[in-house]
């Protein structure tokens, strides 16, 4: 005869386990994915011309977008490099530095059993969002922003 499992008031501890191996999957996801595309880009190097596609934008009117850099720039942060980086696209090490933030905010919610709560940006905010990045794009495009520029 086998004894019962003793459970406590939230199941087995067993279960408890499991619980937080399900609450965590998806930030260590998230996590495993943003540490691939950047293992990626840190072995081959967008500085050498034919490994990644030119920016239509760039290769079309001559002008930067917004993104122009940003391979560079996460090829920099994946060789520990910040201010190469910051040279390259410096909005695009912000982006970095925000996805940390908000990723560690989701894991330790995450952790705690709390709901993923992320951000919750408003209109003006989006707005705000947008017109930082459209100014980023104009003034790295002008002569006197040119330390903006990849």
């Amino acid at each position: 005869m086998t004894e019962p499992v003793a459970r406590t008031p939230d199941g087995p501890p067993s279960a408890a386990r499991r619980g937080a191996a399900r609450r965590l999957a998806a930030p260590l996801g998230a996590l495993a994915a943003v540490l691939a595309a950047f293992a990626y880009v840190g072995a081959v190097d967008p500085n050498e011309a034919g490994h990644y596609p030119v920016c239509p934008l760039l290769r079309l009117t001559g002008l930067y977008c917004p993104a122009c850099g940003g391979l560079r720039s996460a090829h920099a942060v994946a060789h520990g490099d910040l201010g190469a980086a910051l040279g390259a696209n410096a909005l695009a090490v912000l982006g970095y530095a925000a996805f940390a933030l908000f990723w560690a905010g989701w894991l330790a919610r995450a952790g705690r059993g709390l709901p993923a709560a992320g951000p919750r940006p408003r209109p003006v905010h989006w707005w705000l969002i947008g017109g930082a990045v459209l100014l980023f794009t104009v003034v790295r495009n002008l002569p006197a922003g040119s330390v903006l520029a990849p």
